[in-house]
């Protein structure tokens, strides 16, 4: 009753700044450029069933980009976010996050580790990305097979594909009060004869931001018989800036490009560097950096009967320090990954288009303890997939349709001669398990079929049925030691199986007219879901790294997501004017009983836009219910929030560069907001940033 009270009493405040504010709107405006599907090569998102489910570009990205991925596409329906301060955050899809949705660059896999853990960051800058697609179903089997939540893949157009008739470019620098956050991006195209030549860097320095409230929660005791987490750092309850939520980060990238009549080579390198806090009650910080080489190429018309071939490669060489809360190095983790695919595309045929083609990768993953040598959570592991890939779409009339085919063969090789960490001591006493290293292979077999009937002028209906096998990751199968930023002492399980899920869902559209709409229902049934279970136990180890630590252990069970998610938008008849509200719900349970950990909470929104003679103006609310259904050692409930972001834009042309002046509001409510998909050891001590200010200049020419 206490959330519905503070929601009502909010509610003359909400409808007094949306009338005044309009928020940006997709699919409802006649205004903005046209979509360019980089992941499937489609050019009509509305018209094929193998394309993106949502594309970020043009005004809508840049007025909802973030410093990371996670908060970039925190408010898209049916994602949300993890929130490790302002430096690491990633995608929560229907439920699902880590291993189970992949990060691509430019349709590659990032390289990164933050699959492992939410307080690793995602390998990637966002300050000149020009795409972000989420993808599902078939289309996400063109390039993963573990990927049950989907795929997010970030576009950077750093490899040129066509010539630039003269040299163009983009200027980007903004000021944002609540982190003394400070940006800015450079990048610029250009051409010299045959070969296109692209140069991009940025950097986006943030302090730490200032919070709502008091840094700590109090919250009802779990059910699980689990020990509250420790405090740290004294038990310190912070008002104001929370400490080790900086982030500061900078890239510099540099793609050449050979464009001929029917195709491109191109290669690029990227450097990534980024610093960031880790707020956490113990504290602490992490230094990523990050090396990056792709190349590409693509023949158009290589064979009879075929319209495509494209190849691209990917090395990148990764790595990152853990710093304790006094500056000293704790651990440094390493990934070296190494990705290739090639994809042919056939012509028409019998109604029927479609890709396949192989792809392999190769990841060698070491983290060791400073100072002591021996690993870090995770031996080190070397993964190995090869994969085989096929989709096709058909299209007859009013019924499309889509299948997919993905074969993948996964082995995990720790080294054997690891020795694993001395077994601690547990309380209340029992034993602590322990783990034999053991290589593992997994055969996995993923597929899709879909179809969309267009019953009547602008109305379709489709269904859809995926089944995703993914094998273990290496931290869920070998890991054996204390973890800082979630406060446990993690332990895998190398006898565990590869896990199904079975997702089943319906959905029906009406994309023509000034009123548009689209809603899914969704049952995703998973054998073998793979989790971490907390024993109830925990480490005694006389005040030592871990003490007071949870014991969690790597276990599977059946379990099921199901979900609904919808969204209407309206364009008022006039050129530039629209409306949106929208709604998503999901939520995950074991088939035995009990509710999954990390599951998203329900939300409800709204968005206005209106562009005009240059100026554009946006608002969005969004009000997320209160979570109470959690696994039972988590602590809770996490609470509801309401959301009011808005911004204010001006863009006038002054010779050849289009200038725009620009101001966005962030948390306009100053809510203090907790995501339930954050493990408790940042939830209940590290709010979301508060009220913010954001001021830039843009200029592209």
């Amino acid at each position: 009753m206490q959330h519905s009270h503070h929601f009502l009493s909010k509610q003359k405040v909400i409808f007094v700044l949306i009338s005044g504010l309009l928020s940006s709107v997709t699919n409802a405006q006649s205004v903005g450029p046209s979509l360019e599907i980089t992941a499937t090569g489609s050019q009509e998102a509305t018209q094929s069933i193998l394309t993106p489910t949502k594309v970020l570009q043009g005004d809508e990205l840049l007025n909802k980009l973030g410093t990371n991925l996670g908060a970039t596409l925190a408010n898209e329906l049916g994602v949300s976010a993890t929130g490790y301060g302002a430096g690491s955050s990633r995608p929560v899809i229907r439920g699902l996050e880590g291993a189970r949705v992949q990060i691509l660059q430019n349709g590659l896999s990032v390289g990164d580790v933050s699959n492992i853990s939410q307080d690793h960051a995602v390998g990637n800058n966002m300050q000149n990305v020009h795409q972000v697609e989420i993808l599902r179903g078939a289309a996400a089997l063109l390039y993963g097979s573990g990927s049950s939540g989907g795929l997010v893949n970030v576009v950077n157009d750093r490899i040129l594909t066509n010539l630039p008739d003269r040299p163009t470019g983009a200027i980007n620098t903004s000021y944002e009060t609540v982190s003394n956050g400070r940006a800015g991006a450079v990048e610029v195209d250009g051409a010299f004869g045959s070969v296109a030549v692209h140069v991009d860097t940025a950097i986006n320095n943030a302090d730490n931001y200032r919070i709502p409230g008091n840094s700590t929660q109090s919250q009802g005791e779990p059910t699980g018989g689990w020990t509250v987490p420790p405090e740290g750092n004294g038990g310190n309850n912070y008002s104001g800036k929370l400490p080790n939520s900086f982030s500061k980060q900078n890239n510099l990238g540099v793609g050449v490009s050979y464009i001929g009549q029917n195709g491109y080579t191109g290669v690029s390198v990227e450097r990534l560097n980024n610093n960031y806090g880790i707020p956490t009650p113990e504290g602490g910080s992490i230094n990523q950096s990050q090396n990056r080489y792709d190349i590409q190429h693509q023949t158009r018309d290589p064979l009879t009967g075929f319209s495509s071939f494209k190849f691209s490669a990917a090395n990148s060489n990764y790595n990152h320090t853990e710093f304790n809360n006094v500056g000293t190095a704790a651990s440094v983790w390493k990934n070296i990954a190494n990705e290739a695919r090639l994809e042919l595309a056939h012509n028409p045929l019998a109604g029927w288009k479609g890709t396949f083609g192989a792809q392999v990768s190769a990841a060698s993953l070491n983290a060791t303890e400073v100072g002591t040598g021996s690993y870090a959570i995770v031996p080190p592991t070397k993964t190995n997939s090869n994969a085989l890939f096929w989709i096709e779409e058909g299209n007859w009339n009013s019924l499309q349709g889509s299948l997919g085919l993905r074969y993948n063969n996964v082995a995990q090789n720790p080294n054997l001669g690891t020795t694993l960490e001395a077994q601690p001591t547990v309380t209340p006493t029992g034993t602590t398990p322990s783990i034999t290293l053991q290589n593992r292979k997994f055969n996995l077999l993923s597929y899709s079929a879909g179809s969309l009937w267009s019953f009547m002028q602008g109305y379709g209906t489709g269904v859809a049925y995926t089944v995703s096998q993914r094998a273990p990751s290496a931290q869920e199968l070998y890991s054996y030691g204390a973890h800082e930023s979630t406060a446990t002492f993690d332990i895998g399980n190398p006898n565990l199986s590869k896990e199904t899920s079975h997702n089943l869902e319906f959905n029906i559209q009406k994309n023509s007219g000034l009123l548009r709409s689209k809603a899914s229902i969704y049952a995703n049934r998973f054998n073998n879901y793979i989790y971490g279970y907390y024993t109830g136990s925990a480490i005694n180890n006389g005040g030592q790294q871990g003490d007071g630590f949870n014991v969690v252990t790597a276990q599977q069970a059946a379990a099921t997501i199901k979900g609904i998610e919808g969204e209407l938008t309206y364009n008022w008849n006039q050129t530039g004017l629209g409306s949106r509200v929208f709604g998503d719900a999901s939520q995950g349970t074991f088939d035995a009983g009990g509710n999954l950990p990390l599951q998203p909470a329900p939300r409800l929104g709204a968005e206005l836009a209106h562009q005009r003679n240059g100026w554009l103006t946006n608002a969005t609310y969004i009000y997320s219910y209160q979570q109470n259904r959690l696994a039972n050692w988590e602590q809770g409930p996490a609470p509801s929030y309401n959301l009011l972001n808005a911004g204010i834009s001006y863009t006038e042309k002054v010779k050849d560069v289009n200038w725009t002046v620009y101001m966005n509001l962030k948390n306009l409510l100053n809510e203090q907001i907790r995501y339930a998909t954050t493990p408790m050891a940042v939830r209940l001590y590290a709010p979301q940033p508060g009220r913010s200010l954001m001021l830039g200049l843009r200029g592209t020419f």
